[in-house]
């Protein structure tokens, strides 16, 4: 079942320890427990990497986008339970296709779905979209470990 939730900037802020200029999530729209979640990340031009890519066509780095998708991942994760010394590590990426660049004014809509977790070894198939066109998509491995571990 659903939840439809919205978390917002504050509640972000408490869950990842990302601060700007690289936090990347700016609310949650919906999430099913250890299943999916839906986040958005507003584009503008003030974003700080648009000074140098690239000057003449600003566009959101690929990376970038997939950094963004990891910590929606996260949230998904942390929305259950997170303890305070946790860290959530970036540990692979597979199948990583870009469709669409995303340019300044766009909404990113972002969607992790929860494929499996062991030992705490989290796998999820990321996807975002501007205006419903796919951008962006890959299966991710992500690690949550001890602060300092």
């Amino acid at each position: 079942m659903s939840k439809e939730i919205a978390i917002d900037i504050n509640q972000i802020m408490k869950l990842l320890p990302h601060r700007y200029p690289f936090l990347l999530v700016d609310r949650v729209l919906e999430f099913t427990p250890r299943q999916s979640i839906t986040a958005i990340k507003n584009v503008t031009i003030n974003e700080p990497f648009f000074q140098g890519h690239f000057p003449d066509f600003p566009v959101m780095p690929g990376v970038l986008i997939i950094e963004a998708l990891a910590q929606t991942a996260a949230l998904l994760t942390f929305t259950e339970k997170k303890a305070d010394d946790a860290v959530y590590y970036f540990a692979g990426i597979d199948g990583a296709r870009f469709k669409k660049p995303v340019l300044p004014g766009d909404q990113l809509v972002m969607v992790a779905t929860y494929q499996r977790e062991k030992a705490g070894i989290y796998k999820f198939h990321v996807k975002a979209t501007v205006d419903g066109e796919l951008a962006a998509e890959a299966d991710i491995t992500c690690a949550v470990r001890k602060k300092g571990v």
